[in-house]
């Protein structure tokens, strides 16, 4: 299927020709019919030879309405352009054609109506300079009468041949469907309307609704496409979904139906704008202006963030009130409702831009995105952000398979892939961080995983470890769940020197812990003695009570020799050492599984 949406100004002829094609009515409402003008939406469809079904979504002409023809020509590829033989080009036509081409409906048909009533040549052409003014020049065009049936059938001709240059459709992309209808049917419940560019759709599917009060899960109960039940609608398509999980007043025109976790919530985004027939006027104030992007209309706020490539359009950063699905390459328009006019047309460069915090930071992230283009790139992405999660590239618009080579030639952890430039800046950040920590307290070399992350500037501490191995260690080492100098060589000589004095005082008796005085007479403190715990040097049974490292080896045999249980005072005595000791040694035998303690207070070898 092929799906077309109508532009053109009001009482050209849009319904007139869509109905001549279709032999359907796309108004909807009795008022559009007694009054011979639309006013929402219309819906038309048709087999057309050489192109299979064309569907046309017939948009209103008047001025007031232009809200709703932006909604209708969002979603869809190509349009036809429709002006009236008798009246030529009028002022709705102009903002219709600003609107196609902000939006980047850049492809289509220029249909001069009512050819019967007067010769169509001066309509044509000056329809033609219009358009191309808009940068939509080129297209073909035809002179047709809905009345008498002349040029239909050249018409359908030019339906095929556009409907063939049209960009191939994505079945199996992501779900992103625009809501521009929703209603109740009795017996089924919500069921809404839209047309489908991306994805297939199924009975049974689970599908987030994107709207004004953030996402819900929904579950499609039924699908039809033109008006038939289908087992499954693949893009391009118009569809309609009968929705279980959500009431009618949960869903409008405006929200969108995503695949489950498929899509960015984008609350900013970075975008270039795009004049129409001429340079951007920058807004001279960040409110008071529409974003429509697919049928959603969403006031936004507006920060310049400085020209472009070569003083080119501007790059701005917009707020919307509300997070909207975005990806990078999708276009939108800028509109002022109160002016009524297009400002300009939208092209997304960034939906999760970082924060402007520092003076200057707004142009340098100007000078930043001046070599983005509208089309997703994995390498361009990660240079740009240093690290990044893969599956949000995908969610971006990065194809899958272009993450995933990706992710074979970069390091990462825990999800995430690093920029091999960003590795060697943390490494060389963690680095000179470690040496400055060693210097401050030598007590306590290196640094642990936390602190170590900060210290790169890193998300993750699992990507400490990647940051490491990207550059070959850069004089660190990961050891004990610390960051350490790879020439590291454990506790400073004169602790080490004291360590080794506490072992000659154990040698003849290995259980007879110094006391305080011995050990404020060598130096060692708490953390003295913490830090040749951790070295292995001593073994700190209790806070201020060390033995050599050894001495569990050494208490078990010697407790070997006692007959079963034993008591507190019976250990003390076959390790000829006093309580202060003995109680917090069982109490480490214990809990290293070496010895069990009985329910009446004994102790026995396990």
């Amino acid at each position: 299927m092929h799906v077309l949406c109508t532009a053109g100004h009001v009482d050209h002829g849009k319904s007139t020709l869509v109905r001549a094609l279709t032999g359907m009515e796309p108004d909807r409402y009795a008022e559009e019919r007694r009054r011979g003008m639309t006013i929402d939406l219309g819906f038309a469809w048709t087999e057309v030879p050489g192109a299979g079904t064309v569907a046309f979504v017939d948009v209103p002409g008047h001025e007031r309405f232009v809200a709703t023809m932006l909604a209708g020509a969002g979603p869809v590829p190509a349009a036809l352009f429709v002006v009236a033989a008798d009246e030529g080009w009028m002022p709705q036509s102009g903002e219709h054609a600003d609107a196609l081409a902000a939006a980047g409906v850049t492809d289509g048909l220029l249909v001069v109506t009512r050819a019967d009533l007067l010769d169509p040549e001066l309509a044509l052409d000056d329809a033609r300079a219009a358009l191309a003014a808009r940068g939509l020049g080129g297209w073909p065009s035809v002179a047709v009468s809905a009345r008498t049936g002349t040029g239909l059938d050249a018409l359908r001709g030019a339906l095929a041949a556009l409907t063939a240059r049209l960009p191939a459709p994505d079945p199996d992309g992501p779900v992103r469907l625009w809501v521009d209808r929703a209603f109740t049917v009795r017996g089924a419940g919500t069921v809404v309307t839209g047309t489908l560019r991306s994805g297939t759709v199924r009975p049974g599917d689970s599908l987030e609704l994107d709207g004004d009060t953030g996402r819900a899960p929904v579950t499609v109960r039924g699908v039809q496409e033109l008006g038939e039940p289908v087992d499954a609608a693949a893009a391009v398509a118009r569809v309609a979904l009968n929705l279980r999980g959500v009431p009618r007043d949960r869903v409008d025109r405006g929200d969108a139906l995503l695949g489950p976790g498929a899509w960015p919530v984008t609350g900013e985004a970075d975008v270039a704008l795009h004049g129409v027939g001429g340079p951007v006027p920058l807004p001279s104030s960040p409110v008071g202006l529409t974003l429509h992007v697919g049928s959603a209309a969403v006031p936004v706020r507006v920060r310049p963030l400085g020209p472009g490539p070569a003083g080119g359009d501007p790059v701005v950063r917009l707020t919307p009130a509300r997070p909207l699905p975005l990806r990078i390459g999708d276009r939108a328009v800028l509109r002022d409702p109160g002016a009524g006019r297009i400002v300009a047309g939208v092209t997304v460069l960034d939906p999760a831009p970082p924060p402007l915090r520092r003076r200057g930071a707004a142009r340098r992230r100007a000078d930043e995105l001046a070599g983005v283009g509208a089309v997703p790139d994995a390498d361009g992405e990660l240079a740009r952000r240093g690290t990044v999660r893969a599956d949000d590239l995908v969610r971006w618009g990065v194809p899958a398979g272009e993450v995933t080579a990706l992710a074979a030639r970069v390091p990462g952890a825990a999800g995430r892939l690093l920029h091999p430039a960003t590795a060697a800046s943390s490494a060389a950040a963690l680095a000179a961080a470690v040496a400055a920590h060693d210097a401050e307290d030598p007590l306590d070399p290196g640094l642990p995983l936390a602190a170590a992350r900060r210290a790169a500037g890193l998300p993750d501490v699992a990507l400490v470890e990647a940051v490491l191995s990207a550059v070959g260690g850069a004089g660190l080492v990961l050891r004990d769940g610390r960051v350490r100098a790879a020439a590291d060589t454990g506790p400073p000589a004169a602790l080490r020197d004291a360590a080794a004095r506490v072992r000659a005082d154990l040698d003849g008796a290995p259980f007879a812990a110094p006391g305080a005085a011995r050990l404020a007479e060598l130096g060692l403190g708490p953390r003295e003695l913490a830090v040749l715990d951790r070295a292995g040097e001593l073994l700190r049974v209790a806070p201020e009570v060390v033995l050599g490292p050894d001495a569990p080896e050494r208490a078990v045999a010697a407790l070997d020799g006692l007959d079963g249980a034993f008591t507190v005072s019976a250990a003390r005595e076959v390790l000829g050492s006093s309580r202060r000791v003995v109680v917090p040694l069982l109490e480490l035998l214990a809990r290293r599984g070496l010895t069990v303690r009985m329910p009446d207070g004994t102790h026995r070898l396990r």
